[in-house]
């Protein structure tokens, strides 16, 4: 999984990003500290893998992880070369999903680009200068198209598709409000990846104080909810300070001081679980004394499907997938007592791979 982080300058955009990678990005009081695409992966943080990893001896551990893009902050007029961010904006174009950071902290030391804090007049100003750079991408795509439809008549559905997304976006709508006609034109759209096609999670950016009651108190958290709600995005609440402080502490240490905050969960835990909800995606595991692994995957991925991530192999000679769930096999403490207790199920190529199911996979080329 791939996330971009967009936002103003000075939204705490960077601060997060470093917290979330501990990737040192530079982040400092003044717009445009970011002048380079930050990239950093991350584990995805799943107890079950280091649970079945201990039950199997497993030598080696391995997570899903997610791979986090940061670029400088956008500012109006960005898409006509105001700012920086807009020499950025190809770097997340291939991203799955857009996070996007929002100021909803009032603080007189940090200064704001537009002078004030308003969440929603933040966001439009992004989304604007996001639907501004898909049209300069359509505007090139539509003329070469153009002169390639004169020779070649079955590029006519193509250029149909291409207008009928400039249209939206010259009304001030993101692409993913074009509702494809069939599959075919849906492939095609996704294939052109642009930037108002992508999911959106907002980041709601909140001092501590509104951490604890998950920013309801927090006027400009609930117009963010309410924005969020007409358009389908996931929203959740963080404050980049905190997790800043977060990132130098282990395991251990994390965990009390979530809990002296009255939390249950990190901000890097709330918003891969924004994510994986947002993107439709499970994980199922596979374990063994050589390794214990997380794989990410569509809901409703077929045992094959899901099989060929692992390796094409294993897709072009399923034979069937051996199935226990998670918590049976934790349950039972040994894969034999599972099978014993009938919890080890023979599934073929028309099982659906649900989370947290451990599979083994037979196969033959």
């Amino acid at each position: 999984m791939k996330l971009g982080i967009v936002g103003l300058p000075n939204v705490g955009k960077s601060t997060l990003f470093n917290s979330l990678t501990k990737a040192g990005a530079e982040s400092a009081n003044y717009p445009f500290c970011t002048i380079d695409p930050n990239v950093g992966i991350v584990p995805v943080p799943d107890e079950r893998i280091k649970n079945l990893g201990e039950l199997y001896h497993s030598a080696k551990v391995t997570p899903a992880v997610v791979e986090f893009v940061d670029i400088a902050g956008l500012v109006k007029g960005a898409s006509k070369g105001e700012g920086l961010g807009n020499q950025f904006l190809a770097n997340i174009r291939e991203v799955d999903a857009i996070v996007h950071v929002v100021r909803c902290f009032e603080n007189s030391n940090i200064i704001h680009v537009n002078g004030h804090i308003d969440p929603v007049d933040d966001i439009e100003t992004i989304e604007l200068e996001l639907i501004f750079a898909d049209q300069e991408v359509l505007e090139r795509r539509i003329a070469k198209t153009t002169r390639s439809a004169m020779n070649d008549k079955s590029l006519a559905k193509e250029l149909v598709t291409l207008k009928k997304l400039m249209d939206a976006l010259t009304e001030g709508r993101q692409a993913k409000t074009v509702e494809p006609d069939d599959e075919d034109e849906a492939a095609f759209i996704a294939s052109l990846n642009l930037l108002t096609s992508k999911p959106v999670i907002y980041a709601a950016n909140v001092s501590e104080s509104d951490l604890a009651d998950d920013g309801a108190s927090n006027p400009h958290v609930a117009a963010v909810r309410e924005f969020a709600a007409k358009e389908g995005s996931e929203v959740f609440v963080i404050c980049a300070e905190i997790e800043a402080e977060i990132s130098e502490l282990d395991d251990d240490e994390k965990k009390m001081f979530l809990e002296d905050l009255g939390l249950e969960k990190s901000g890097l835990d709330k918003l891969i679980s924004a994510s994986y909800s947002l993107l439709g995606l499970i994980s199922y595991l596979t374990s063994g004394a050589d390794e214990t692994r997380a794989w990410t995957i569509t809901k409703g991925t077929k045992a094959p499907q899901a099989a060929g991530k692992i390796h094409s192999d294993f897709e072009r000679g399923f034979i069937r997938a051996e199935v226990v769930s998670y918590q049976d096999l934790m349950d039972c403490q040994s894969y034999v007592t599972a099978r014993e207790k009938g919890l080890v199920r023979l599934e073929g190529k028309d099982y659906v791979v649900q989370d947290g199911d451990v599979i083994l996979f037979r196969f033959n080329v």
